[in-house]
């Protein structure tokens, strides 16, 4: 498993991508996607909602169980992946691509994000 260099993770086992066009980009780590098990329903944030780092944000539900879905930032949701809402496998198959979850406008970030290897660590416990 490889965690990719240019993101930041969170210790629930979200990513975060730099932002682009205002906004970036949350899913959760293959980490969390493996542990899940199959992914099956999705429920994520709406456009517009204001989302806070470390609280919850939205559910993931799969065979083995219903996780919540936590923020690693603050800030406004600016949009959803309507894909991944209709084919919430993508969280498993690609969750650093496709299975990506919500792009938000970060308004506070916590000195706490994790580097990629700094979460490789801490995933090996």
């Amino acid at each position: 498993m490889s965690n990719p260099q240019q993101l930041r993770y969170s210790k629930e086992h979200e990513w975060l991508s730099g932002a682009q066009d205002g906004a970036s980009t949350v899913g959760i780590t293959e980490h969390a996607a493996n542990a899940l098990g199959d992914v099956v329903f999705v429920q994520l944030p709406e456009v517009g909602d204001s989302v806070t780092a470390g609280e919850t944000c939205g559910e993931l539900e799969s065979t083995k169980s219903v996780s919540d879905l936590y923020s690693p930032v603050s800030g406004e949701v600016a949009e959803i992946n309507e894909d991944v809402v209709n084919d919430p496998s993508l969280v498993n198959s690609a969750p650093f691509e496709g299975g990506w979850l919500f792009r938000v406008k970060v308004t506070d970030e916590p000195a706490d994000l994790l580097s990629a290897d700094e979460y490789t660590a801490f995933t090996a416990g």
